[in-house]
C-alpha cells in the first residue's frame, strides 16, 4: 500500500471513529416544525398538480442546460435569506436587490425559468401560486433532478411588495472564515450542523474569478491544493476575469456529498469552504458527511426546509404576482419605491 493510500486509511478509520462517537449528536436535530400559514397539502384541492408541472419543466430545461440547476439553488437562497422568502429578489429595480455585489452572476436563464413556471402554473390553476413557492419548489427539483434526494416542502407563501439593497449584507460572503459564516447563520437562528449542510450546496455550481481570488493572489492559500491552485490560476489570471471554475472538482454537476470530499483533500475554491474542515467546531461534520451522503442529505433537508420558512409571507398579507418580476397594482408600485429610496438613503 502507497504512503498516500496509508493515510487516506487511516483518515478514513479516524472519522469512522469520530463518527460512530459523536453520531448521537447529529442524529438528535429535531424535524424543523412548519410555521402557520405555511402545509404540506396546501394546493393539494386546488392546485393538485403543482408540483409535477414544475417537475416536468425543470426536467427539459435542465436536459438542455443542467447550470440553471445550481443558479435556482442559488437565488432560493439569496432570497429567503435577506428578508424572508418573499420572491424579492425577482423584483426588478433600479438599483434592484439583484444588482448589489452579493447577487453577482444570479442567471437570467434561471430567473427566466422561474418565469416561465409561474406562468404553466398560472394557466393551468389560475393566480393561486406565489412566486415565491416556485422559488422553493424550483430549487427542491433542482437538487432531485441534479441526484440529490427528494422532499417534501411546506407551501402557502405569498409574495412580498419591496425588496431589500441593503439586507443582502446578511448573506454569507465566499470570502469569510468560519468565524463570521456562523455568526450571519445564527442571526437566521441556524445551527451549526445546518450551516455545514447548507454550504454542501456548493457540491455543484461555478464560481466567477472575483468570489475566490483571494486565495491565489497576492500568495496562494496555504490550504489549498497546490495542483487546485495552478489550475485556478490559470483560470483566473487576475481578479477581473469574467471565467468561472468548479466549485466541486469530482461531480460538479452532480448533487451529491463529494464537496466534502474535496474539502478533506483541501480542494475547496471558496476560504468559507475550506475553513470549515479547519475549524475544530465543523471539522467533525465535514468529515462525517464526507463518508455518509445519507446523513448529509437528511441534514440538508432540515435545513433547507428550515430556510423556506424564514420570514414568509401568509393569509391575507403579500399578493399573487401576475409577473413574477413586478408587484400587481399602481398603489403597491409606490410602497416599493419609498422602501427602496429609504434605503438608498442609508448609503
Amino acid at each position: 500500500m502507497s504512503n498516500s493510500a496509508s493515510f487516506y486509511s487511516l483518515l478514513l478509520i479516524s472519522s469512522l471513529l469520530f463518527a460512530s462517537h459523536h453520531f448521537h449528536v447529529y442524529a438528535a436535530q429535531a424535524k424543523p416544525p412548519v410555521v402557520k400559514g405555511l402545509s404540506f397539502s396546501y394546493f393539494s384541492q386546488n392546485c393538485p398538480k403543482l408540483e409535477s408541472i414544475v417537475r416536468n419543466h425543470l426536467k427539459k430545461v435542465f436536459k438542455k442546460d443542467n447550470g440553471q440547476a445550481p443558479g435556482l439553488l442559488r437565488i432560493f437562497f439569496h432570497d429567503c435569506f435577506v428578508q424572508g422568502c418573499d420572491g424579492s429578489i425577482l423584483l426588478d429595480g433600479s438599483p434592484g436587490e439583484r444588482d448589489q455585489p452579493a447577487n453577482i452572476g444570479i442567471r437570467s436563464e434561471a430567473l427566466q425559468t422561474i418565469e416561465d413556471i409561474r406562468a404553466l402554473v398560472h394557466q393551468q390553476c389560475g393566480n393561486i401560486v406565489s412566486c415565491a413557492d416556485i422559488i422553493v419548489l424550483a430549487a427542491r427539483d433542482s437538487v432531485y433532478l441534479s441526484g440529490g434526494t427528494d422532499f417534501k416542502v411546506p407551501l402557502g407563501r405569498r409574495d412580498g411588495f419591496n425588496f431589500s439593497t441593503a439586507l443582502t449584507t446578511n448573506l454569507p460572503f465566499p470570502t469569510g472564515n468560519t468565524s463570521e459564516t456562523l455568526r450571519k447563520f445564527a442571526k437566521q437562528n441556524f445551527d451549526v450542523t445546518d450551516v455545514v449542510a447548507l454550504s454542501g450546496a456548493h457540491t455543484f455550481g461555478r464560481a466567477h474569478c472575483a468570489t475566490f481570488f483571494n486565495r491565489l493572489s497576492p500568495a496562494v492559500d496555504p490550504t489549498m491544493d497546490k495542483t487546485l491552485a495552478n489550475k485556478l490560476k490559470a483560470t483566473c489570471p487576475n481578479e477581473d476575469s469574467t471565467n468561472t471554475a468548479n466549485l466541486d472538482i469530482r461531480t460538479p454537476t452532480v448533487f451529491d456529498n463529494k464537496y466534502y470530499l474535496d474539502l478533506l483533500n483541501r480542494q475547496g475554491v471558496f476560504t468559507s469552504d475550506q475553513d470549515l474542515h479547519s475549524d475544530k467546531r465543523t471539522k467533525g461534520l465535514v468529515n462525517h458527511f464526507a463518508l455518509n451522503q445519507s446523513l448529509f442529505f437528511d441534514k440538508f433537508v432540515n435545513a433547507v426546509v428550515k430556510l423556506s420558512q424564514l420570514d414568509v409571507v401568509t393569509g391575507n398579507n403579500g399578493e399573487i404576482r401576475n409577473k413574477c418580476s413586478v408587484i400587481n397594482s399602481s398603489k403597491k408600485k409606490s410602497v416599493l419605491t419609498s422602501v427602496v429610496a429609504e434605503f438608498v438613503d442609508q448609503f
